[in-house]
């Protein structure tokens, strides 16, 4: 057990599951690794980024393979366009689309709806609310962590009936505190922004600041009254053997995955 979570394999793909939302059983969860899909390198393997340089028909063939592994169909999957902003989209019965445009959160009540969102360093931000049966899938890089993406995300599940101490939010995989080196820019963004920034920063070797996003997204949390907050502490940097990582792979690498959705 990794904070919260733990490895299992489904049909052969290996993932990483939630504990507290094993009690569900109508929810779907699944945060992918690289490994299980026929992505060759720099993408290797269970590459789901259509936009990094991978062969479509691999991507496509990697996409097959979480549906089945989550029990969907491609048209019970819905997905964004990631921008590095805090636009939530609310999924609803007369507009579920596979692609719903550009944003960089989505939310829904709606049974059969699988929320998709692709990662490699920024942070996954997955929310159920078992009380009202509500989910949401955010991707937050340091960008839209400055704007309180995680906030946004509260206040947008808010609107669809959620009490913020009934969510459950977990901090998926993303490049940590030991890796995250940042330059002025992100610095000047956190000092102006967030509410404590002088706890999310490191010097470990000297002038180089080690930028914390679990930390920051996890403090927007706790702001916007969320009580029940599982970080995984999982390095993607650190740990390029299981996740792609766009810094430590300079760029040159894939996407893995994460799903969250309610049954049919």
């Amino acid at each position: 057990m990794l904070n919260g979570a733990y490895l299992t394999t489904v049909q052969n793909i290996p993932l990483y599951r939630i504990a507290a939302f094993d009690e569900y059983p109508h929810l779907s969860q699944a945060i992918f690794t690289r490994h299980g899909g026929v992505s060759q390198a720099p993408f290797a393997s269970l590459n789901l980024g259509s936009s990094v340089g991978d062969a479509p028909e691999a991507v496509a063939h990697n996409m097959q393979q979480v549906y089945q592994t989550v029990g969907a169909t491609r048209t019970q999957t819905v997905t964004c366009y990631l921008v590095h902003g805090i636009e939530v989209l609310t999924i609803e019965a007369n507009n579920q689309q596979a692609m719903m445009g550009r944003a960089d959160g989505l939310v829904t009540n709606c049974r059969g709806v699988h929320l998709v969102m692709r990662f490699a360093d920024c942070t996954p931000l997955i929310f159920f609310d078992p009380v009202q049966e509500i989910i949401g899938l955010a991707h937050a890089g340091w960008r839209g962590t400055m704007q309180n993406m995680a906030g946004v995300m509260v206040t947008a599940m808010q609107r669809l009936g959620s009490q913020p101490n009934d969510i459950i939010t977990v901090i998926g995989p993303a490049i940590g505190p030991c890796c995250y080196e940042v330059g002025a820019e992100v610095i000047q963004a956190a000092h102006e922004n967030l509410a404590q920034p002088q706890t999310l920063f490191e010097r470990p070797h000297g002038e180089q600041a080690y930028f914390n996003m679990w930390g920051a997204n996890q403090q927007q949390l706790v702001t916007a009254g969320v009580t029940k907050i599982i970080p995984m502490n999982l390095c993607t940097a650190c740990n390029t053997s299981q996740f792609f990582s766009h810094r430590a792979e300079k760029g040159r690498t894939g996407r893995f995955g994460v799903v969250i959705g309610l049954k049919a």
